[in-house]
C-alpha cells in the first residue's frame, strides 16, 4: 500500500490540498509534540475547508476558510505567526484566484489586518482592482467592516528571536544568496507561506496564499504570494498556490508556468508540477521552494524541492492526509 506521506496522483473528486510552507523545522526541533501540532493545525484547515465545502459553500468560500485557520495559528508564518520586518512589525500579503472567470484580488504590505486572505476575497469581489498595497488595503479593509488590529496582536516571541537571528546573521554576514546552496535557517527565514486549492461540486476551481514574508526584510519587499501568476494562479486547467523563495517564484512566474505547461504542451498535472519544481527552480539553481494544486478533475500534487513542505488534502467523503517531510 503506498505511503500515504509520499503518494502522488490523489485524485480528491471534490476537495481541497492546502500547504503551510517549505520552511520546515529541522528534525531535531520538530520533537514529537511539535510535530503533533502541526499536523493538528493542518489537520484543522482542511476539516474546517471540508465542512464548508460540504454544507454548500463554494471553492472560494472553502479556500478563505481554510486559510483563515492558518492565519489564526502561530505555528505558520502568516496572519498571528508573521514573521517580522527589519522594523519589528508584520507586513502580510495574500491573493486569491477563481479559476472560471479569471477573477482575482490581492493585497500586499498590510499590517493592521487578522485575515489578509478575507482582504484579498473582499478586492476581487468588491473593489475593481486587483492589487491593493499598504495603507491604501488597509483603508479598503476599514470600509469592507474588518477590523484594525495593534501590533502586539501579531507579535510570538518565536518570530522576534527568529529576527534577532537574521539580524546577526546578517551583521556577521552569514545570510547567504537566494540559491539552493542556502543554509536551514535562510529557508525557513524566507520559505514560509500557506496556501490552498480547492474544487467544489460546481466544478469551480480556486487558489490563494497568504504569507508574513521573509523574516528581516527591508524597504517594502513583497514576494510572490499577492502576484497573481508568481504565487498563486487558477484557470482552465489547474489551481496553483507557491511556497518558496519569492523573488525566483516570481521571475519564473512559476503558479501560471504550470498552468500554460498543462494548456500548451498537454503534460499533465503531475508532470507540469514536476516541470517547473523540479526542472526550471533547479536547472537555474533560482531557489528552493513547492506548490500544491489541483486539476479540472481533482487530481492533487504536493510537489516540492525542499527537505519538506506542511501539507495535506481532504477528499468528498472527508479523508483527511497530512504530511511534513
Amino acid at each position: 500500500m503506498a505511503d500515504p506521506e509520499k503518494v502522488h496522483a490523489v485524485r480528491v473528486g471534490w476537495g481541497l490540498v492546502i500547504h503551510g510552507g517549505v520552511g520546515v523545522l529541522p528534525p531535531e526541533q520538530l520533537t514529537p509534540a511539535v510535530d503533533g501540532a502541526y499536523r493538528d493545525a493542518l489537520t484543522e484547515s482542511l476539516s474546517r475547508g471540508f465542512e464548508t465545502l460540504s454544507g454548500g459553500g463554494s471553492a472560494t468560500d472553502g479556500v478563505v476558510e481554510a486559510i483563515k485557520v492558518m492565519e489564526d495559528s502561530p505555528l505558520f508564518n502568516v496572519g498571528r505567526g508573521s514573521n517580522l520586518t527589519s522594523d519589528g512589525l508584520v507586513s502580510m500579503d495574500a491573493s486569491i484566484m477563481e479559476g472560471g472567470t479569471l477573477s482575482a484580488g490581492a493585497v500586499a504590505g498590510v499590517r493592521d489586518v487578522r485575515h489578509p486572505i478575507r482582504l484579498a476575497r473582499h478586492v476581487m469581489d468588491d473593489c475593481p482592482h486587483v492589487l491593493l498595497a499598504g495603507e491604501g488595503a488597509e483603508a479598503f479593509a476599514r470600509e469592507m467592516g474588518m477590523a484594525s488590529h495593534e501590533p502586539d496582536f501579531f507579535f510570538t516571541q518565536r518570530r522576534w528571536d527568529d529576527l534577532q537571528a537574521a539580524k546577526a546573521r546578517e551583521a556577521q554576514g552569514e545570510a547567504k544568496p537566494n540559491t539552493v546552496d542556502a543554509g536551514d535557517e535562510e529557508i525557513r527565514d524566507r520559505a514560509g507561506t500557506v496556501g490552498a486549492v480547492a474544487l467544489d461540486r460546481e466544478g469551480l476551481l480556486v487558489a490563494g496564499t497568504s504569507t508574513g514574508g521573509s523574516a528581516n526584510k527591508k524597504w517594502g519587499r513583497i514576494g510572490d504570494s499577492p502576484i497573481v501568476a508568481a504565487g498563486t494562479y487558477a484557470g482552465s486547467h489547474c489551481g496553483v498556490s507557491c511556497t518558496g523563495w519569492g523573488e525566483y517564484f516570481i521571475r519564473h512566474a512559476v503558479a501560471h508556468d504550470i498552468q500554460a505547461r498543462m494548456a500548451y504542451l498537454g503534460v499533465t498535472l503531475k508532470e507540469a508540477t514536476e516541470q517547473v519544481v523540479l526542472g526550471t527552480l533547479e536547472d537555474h539553481r533560482a531557489g528552493l521552494g513547492g506548490v500544491v494544486a489541483m486539476d479540472r478533475q481533482g487530481y492533487v500534487e504536493m510537489c516540492f524541492n525542499t527537505r519538506g513542505m506542511y501539507r495535506g488534502w481532504v477528499d468528498e467523503v472527508g479523508r483527511v492526509r497530512v504530511a511534513i517531510f
